[in-house]
């Protein structure tokens, strides 16, 4: 998806040593690399496909800051924001995003029972009903995955 972010945007990350200047299309180009390397090609494709031109600015903010700024930056790397954001997902009970990162913590390295302490972390922290249903959440997750023979 092009961006629609005019070339000449400028967007300075002072906090990220690493990172010069980047255009917001460099931004979103960076977004799009990791957002495809942690959720796989063919889920991003389908995610693509299925916005029209109503949801086409919500793809670009996803890709241009929550992949390229958030997801882009140094301190952390892939695994731990991967745990990071099944906990918080878990904890917000977002049903979708959390199978979605699932599969992207499997990607980017965490077993599956290193995803079950997280879901126990969660029972504790945000209660029983809350683990509950991540645990059926993951169960459902992992099946869909098995069935792809993405495993």
């Amino acid at each position: 998806m092009p961006s629609m972010l005019p070339s000449d945007e400028r967007t300075t990350m002072t906090d990220r040593k690493s990172a010069p200047e980047m255009t917001g299309q460099e931004m979103f180009d960076q977004g799009m690399a990791i957002r495809r390397k942690v959720l796989g090609d063919e889920y991003v494709d389908k995610a693509l496909a299925k916005s029209g031109p109503f949801n086409e600015p919500l793809q670009e903010l996803v890709t241009t800051y929550c992949w390229g700024w958030n997801w882009g930056r140094e301190g952390l790397p892939l695994r731990d924001r991967s745990l990071i954001n099944l906990a918080m997902i878990a904890v917000l009970g977002r049903e979708n995003e959390l199978k979605i990162h699932i599969r992207g913590a499997l990607n980017n390295g965490l077993s599956k029972e290193e995803i079950r302490e997280v879901l126990l972390q969660v029972g504790i922290y945000a209660g029983i009903p809350a683990a509950v249903d991540s645990f059926r959440i993951a169960n459902e997750a992992f099946a869909a995955i098995e069935a792809e023979g993405a495993e």
